[in-house]
């Protein structure tokens, strides 16, 4: 049987978070109306009238007539909720008895509650499959919402305007954005960031002919928001029992981003795959969903939530725990397919601008098919609470390394023990090589463990970036002279400069 947009099956009844069942509307109207408010307040559902909850048993509305039932509880509902909400009552047939089946969608001007009781009590949402009142933090947030307001776009109260600091964001997101660039094309298409701009965005508010610092601001800056912190922790096992490295990464949100990231990479596996001559290593997990997840979750976490974005990394998992359920309405499945609201436009202004994230709403999409180009387990996305987590799942094996049958090349050359990667960082350094591609090159250096030379495709393969990318990497370290070519490897090979005085 298809109940609206949801299939439900007798063998498979049950409440979920977007199906209530009643077996009739019940004597206190509150206890039915608490889930219409609900599903307006959160993603929307469906309240299904002549099913009892309990045991799922069908009983139909017995002899009412539907059309007069439909329409008491259409007033009902418009009587008692503020503001207005319009439902879409139909009436269909199981097991030969009429049921009603109400259809709420995502309502656009939230909160929504009890007229005669006010919003501080009856403002109810949906919070895995059962409704509740919202606490005074996720009220504020629907209070906002309805008025489309971002809360990182408000002016942040009680702190004055800084010219200085603002010029020195401009100049650092200018900088981040010209070092996320690729190809000389596109540094050279990066604008500038002005004040003018920072207000454009939402970074900075005008209130009269003043300016103000926004919450974004305060993201972006000094961070003074004590709960805007990821928290990072490598676990033994597949349990939280017992934490093995943690790490907790404040000040800036877009640095947070960048060291949550190298967090993840330091304590993921490098596998080698060894075929004829040549040796490929290569991180197990996509190393760009990884950003993407931990980008993602710092965007689009709720500021008004005092808990912190968790990344925990276990043997056969990584998750990403954001504050803040989806936002404006949108589901999981929804999200999956690329459809998103964005909760902090400001933020998602800036971060688009530095290139931290693409266009909203792609991130669980490129997530989803990076994990199947790596024929990794699809990543599972959950609503847990009053939080968002993302997880990808890592390959268990007891082997390090897989071997094929040829034997495998022996070098005659020293192993690269000679140098440190803080000489080559200084040597990088001192011919202009950006920051973004020395974190790139560092990458490299640590996956070339032995004295085998690489090209451009392993340098690919090992950032997972694209073939022009790769190329700029490369001529970067030949700029630096921090690699050589080695003859007698094949065309484009090249090793690390084995000592430098």
């Amino acid at each position: 049987m298809k109940v609206g947009d949801y299939v439900v099956r007798k063998e498979f009844f049950g409440e979920t978070k977007n199906i209530e069942f009643k077996r009739e509307i019940p004597s206190k109207h509150e206890k039915f109306l608490k889930d219409i408010i609900a599903f307006s307040n959160s993603t929307g559902g469906q309240v299904v009238v002549g099913i009892e909850d309990e045991t799922c048993i069908v009983y139909g509305i017995g002899e009412q007539s539907p059309f007069k039932l439909s329409d008491s509880i259409s007033n009902m509902i418009s009587d008692a909720c503020t503001p207005q909400i319009e439902v879409d009552i139909s009436i269909q047939t199981i097991e030969d008895k009429t049921i009603l089946v109400i259809d709420v969608a995502p309502g656009k001007f939230r909160p929504y509650y009890l007229a005669s009781k006010g919003k501080e009590t009856t403002a109810y949402i949906r919070i895995n499959g059962t409704s509740r009142p919202a606490d005074a933090r996720k009220l504020k947030e629907l209070e906002l919402e309805g008025q489309s307001i971002s809360y990182d776009s408000m002016q942040d109260i009680g702190r004055e305007y800084d010219q200085d600091k603002a010029l020195l964001l401009c100049r650092t997101m200018k900088k981040i954005a010209i070092d996320a660039c690729e190809t000389e094309e596109e540094k050279a298409a990066v604008k500038d960031m002005t004040i003018e701009k920072l207000e454009d965005l939402g970074v900075l508010c005008r209130v009269g002919r003043k300016l103000y610092p926004t919450h974004a601001f305060d993201l972006l800056t000094d961070n003074r928001n004590k709960a805007a912190k990821v928290q990072c922790a490598l676990f033994k096992g597949t349990s939280r029992d017992l934490f093995i490295d943690r790490k907790e990464f404040d000040g800036p949100i877009y640095e947070q981003v960048d060291e949550a990231y190298h967090f993840v990479l330091r304590h993921i596996d490098m596998g080698a795959e060894i075929k004829g001559v040549y040796r490929k290593d290569e991180y197990e997990l996509p190393i760009s969903a990884i950003r993407e997840m931990v980008a993602n979750a710092v965007l689009h976490r709720s500021y008004l939530d005092r808990s912190c974005v968790q990344v925990c990394v276990f043997d056969d998992r990584v998750e990403v725990i954001s504050p803040g359920m989806l936002y404006g309405g949108i589901d999981i499945e929804t999200a999956k397919v690329g459809k998103s609201t964005c909760r902090n436009e400001a933020v998602a202004e800036a971060f688009h601008y530095m290139h931290i994230v693409e266009a909203w709403g792609t991130g669980l999409p490129r997530i989803i098919n990076k994990c199947k180009l790596y024929g990794l387990r699809t990543p599972l996305f959950e609503e847990f609470g009053d939080g968002f987590k993302v997880t990808i799942f890592r390959k268990v094996s007891n082997e390090s390394e897989k071997v094929s049958n040829e034997p495998e090349k022996v070098s005659n050359e020293p192993e690269k023990v000679s140098n440190t990667f803080e000489i080559y960082k200084a040597l990088l350094i001192k011919a202009g090589i950006t920051d973004k591609f020395i974190a790139n090159i560092n990458v490299v250096y640590d996956k070339c463990n032995i004295a085998e030379p690489f090209g451009q495709s392993n340098v690919q393969r090992w950032l997972d970036c694209s073939k022009s990318k790769a190329t700029n990497v490369m001529n970067a370290m030949k700029k630096a002279e921090i690699i050589c070519k080695v003859k007698g490897a094949g065309a484009g090979k090249y090793k690390f400069v084995e000592k430098i005085n």
